[in-house]
């Protein structure tokens, strides 16, 4: 994505490609609210994601933008560049439909993270736009919901491949 969006591959692993889409002011972790989104920056909580990755043995690429038509057009491209993905649209979460739309037409395994307990703040943020085309959501769990939303995914891209030859 292009306009100040980011894409960083993780370096390592050979397995299933997961592409991480952080959404509309994720790029200002570190200075939001601390007790919702704890102190990480963006970039900090993507080395900590790779490490996760890495070890998991999944191959994780990064991409954040604060333009809802990047990421879509992120989602209308992600057929050919991961397996699944890990969702963290932001507050596009609770409204978009274009982006829900754009969800639909990848087509891939999905898991939506959101760092903070999305159930336990205000009411509009208990709406998920997106949830109906993710298998799983992944929320509170501070970074670690990466971790469990990327355990989700291999585990599901083994299964969906069958057994090693």
């Amino acid at each position: 994505m292009s306009g100040g969006a980011t894409t960083t591959p993780a370096d390592g692993a050979a397995g299933p490609r997961v592409a991480v889409l952080h959404g509309v002011n994720l790029d200002q972790l570190g200075r939001r609210d601390p007790t919702q989104y704890g102190s990480l920056t963006l970039a900090e909580l993507e080395v900590a994601v790779s490490g996760f990755a890495r070890e998991l043995g999944v191959r994780a690429s990064f991409s954040q933008t604060n333009h809802e038509g990047e990421y879509c057009e992120a989602l209308h491209a992600a057929p050919e560049v991961a397996d699944a993905l890990i969702l963290n649209p932001g507050a596009w979460t609770h409204y978009s439909r274009a982006i829900r739309d754009a969800l639909e037409v990848a087509g891939l395994p999905a898991v939506e993270v959101h760092l903070s307990n999305v159930e336990e703040r205000e009411e509009w943020r208990r709406t998920s736009v997106i949830g109906e085309h993710c298998f799983e959501t992944v929320s509170g769990l501070g970074v670690d919901g990466y971790r469990t939303a990327l355990e989700l995914l291999r585990d599901r891209l083994r299964t969906a491949s069958g057994p090693a030859r």
